[in-house]
Parts: structure tokens; sequence; C-alpha cells
């Protein structure tokens, strides 16, 4: 009991401190920042959820003691909170029968359903960290613009009226992609921390469900109709179109995950496979902008089902 105990407060004391890395300024600092959920994801996963818990509510507390209770907060809503719930889910499974010759196999969690949890996470942590700024899209945007203009280093200029009109078009861009940039920021930073966590502890051997069948992954059909709506109300005006951007952008962002599996599906066995995935890899990670392909492609398989038209499906390994 007191060693699982020291686990869980170690996962939560190395959160802890990568998180409260970045007050450093180091440059360093920015990638422990965002590795801070991967402790206690390894913790959740190679352990139990209970762990992630435990030790997210010590380092919640820590930091509040340490920084006052906004860090807090800002740790439990973007760190802990999904650390546990998404290691609680990865490790969610039922006995599936599949004929009364064959023994029970496990059913685990869907990763589509996964992914469209980290969206939801990604879009809540974003929504309160703007909100933090303002309740209102003028204060919120305002707020914005004094952040910019500080990192730009423009001087005499104030946020309602910036000096030099390149300055004024590139702040006015940067204001509004944003709060989609920092969405997006969000989702790639929690499926990257839960994909670490998995591969770590399925290597250390202490990952106690089947490694799931990533290519197979796809997103509740509704998520097309929220999709939908959000983008929809992105020309809403006010706050209610700044919140549906940042829905938008992480659903988005889903669908290009997605359209990256259906890619891995569908070359599998072809020829040359390593070199066109590692291409596409290189290009968007280089680029950037290639990802709307990805977008576009899981769309379309969300609508037309590529995968189960021309790649057959692979059994998923059970436990």
């Amino acid at each position: 009991m007191i060693v699982q105990l020291l686990i869980a407060l170690a996962a939560g004391a190395a959160s802890a401190l990568m998180f409260a890395s970045i007050v450093s300024g180091a440059l360093v600092s920015v990638l422990l920042f965002y590795l801070a959920p991967l402790p206690l994801m390894v913790a959740a996963l190679g352990w139990s959820p209970l762990h992630a818990a435990i030790g997210g509510i010590a380092a919640g507390t820590t930091l509040g003691f340490l920084f006052g209770m906004p860090y807090l907060a800002i740790f439990v809503l973007t760190i802990g909170l999904p650390s546990w719930w998404l290691g609680h889910l990865a490790m969610l499974g039922r006995p599936a029968e599949i004929s009364a010759a064959t023994p029970p196999a496990m059913e685990w969690y869907p990763p589509g359903r996964l992914l469209l949890w980290i969206a939801t996470f990604a879009s809540i942590t974003t929504i309160a960290a703007l909100l933090t700024l303002g309740t209102d899209a003028e204060t919120i945007t305002a707020a914005l613009r004094r952040g910019l203009l500080r990192m730009m280093g423009i001087r005499g200029a104030t946020p309602d009226a910036p000096t030099g009109g390149e300055s004024t078009g590139m702040v006015d861009a940067l204001l509004t992609i944003a709060p989609a940039a920092a969405a997006i920021a969000a989702i790639m930073t929690l499926t990257l921390n839960l994909w670490l966590a998995g591969r770590i502890t399925l290597t250390s051997g202490r990952l106690k469900r089947a490694w799931p069948d990533l290519t197979a992954a796809a997103l509740p059909p509704m998520t097309l109709v929220a999709l939908c709506v959000a983008m929809g109300l992105s020309f809403a005006g006010g706050l209610v179109a700044i919140v549906a951007q940042i829905v938008s952008a992480c659903l988005l962002m889903a669908y290009a995950m997605t359209g990256l599996a259906t890619l891995h599906a569908l070359t599998r066995g072809r020829k040359n496979r390593a070199l066109w995935l590692s291409s596409v890899y290189a290009v968007v990670t280089v680029f950037g902008w290639p990802v709307l392909a990805l977008i576009v492609l899981g769309l379309a398989d969300a609508m037309f089902d590529f995968r189960r038209r021309v790649s057959p499906p692979t059994p998923t390994p059970t436990a």
C-alpha cells in the first residue's frame, strides 16, 4: 500500500515540477510544460487511474500552496482531470463473447471515442483559459491584443491603436487565429501525451490491455453534426463565435487524426508504404497547412467509410 502511494505521489511530483518549470522562462521549460500530463498518464495506464487521481490531487494542492489557488485550478483542469479521465477510459474494458466455442475476448474503449474526449478536454481548457481574460468578446480580444503587442515588442502602441500598418495587419491576423491555434495545441498535446504514456507502459510491460488498432479509430457519427453546428455558430459573432471556433478547431483536428488513421489503413500492404507515410508526416510537420488534406480525408472516410470499402479490417489483438 505504501509503495503504491509513493508511486502516485512520485508521478504527481514529476508532473507538478514539469508544470511549474514554465515560470523559469527557459526554452526547455516549454517542452516540460507540454509534457506535464505524461507522468500522471503513465501512472494511470501502468498502475491504475486511482494512482493518477492521487498524484494529481497532491500535485495540485502543492502548487496551490506554493503559487496560489489559480495555479491549483489551472493544473487540475488542464493536467490532472484529463490525465485521470483519459487513463480511466483507456483502461475501460469488458468481456466480449465471440462464440460459444471460443473464450471471451476483451472489448476495450474505442480509440475514436477517446479522441473525441481529448477534443472535448482541449475545447474546455482553451475556453476556460480565454475566460480568465474576460467574459465578453471585446475584453478577451483586447487582452489578447495587449499580449501580442508585448510579444512582438511594439512600443508606443495601445491595444486600440498599434503603430505601423504592417504590425496592425499582423496583429489582427494573429488575433483571428489565436483561439483556434491554442485549441489545436491543446488537442495535439493531450493526444501526444496519451500515446507516449501508452508506448512507455507497453515497453515496460506494465500495460494491462492490448495495444489498440489505431488505424481503425473513427469518431462517432454525431460528431459530424456537432462540427456543422459549431462551424455555423462561428459566424454568429461575439463570445459565441469564439467558443464555436475553438470547438470547430478541435473537431477538425480530430478528423485530421482519423484521416491519418485512414491513410495508414489504406496504405497497408502497399509498396513503399513507409516512404509515403514518413513523407506525409514530414510535410505536415514542416509546413502545417497540408493537414487540411488529412481533414478532408477524415471527413470523407466518416461519410463514405473508405477503410471498410477499400481495406479489409485487421483483427484487434486481445489481451
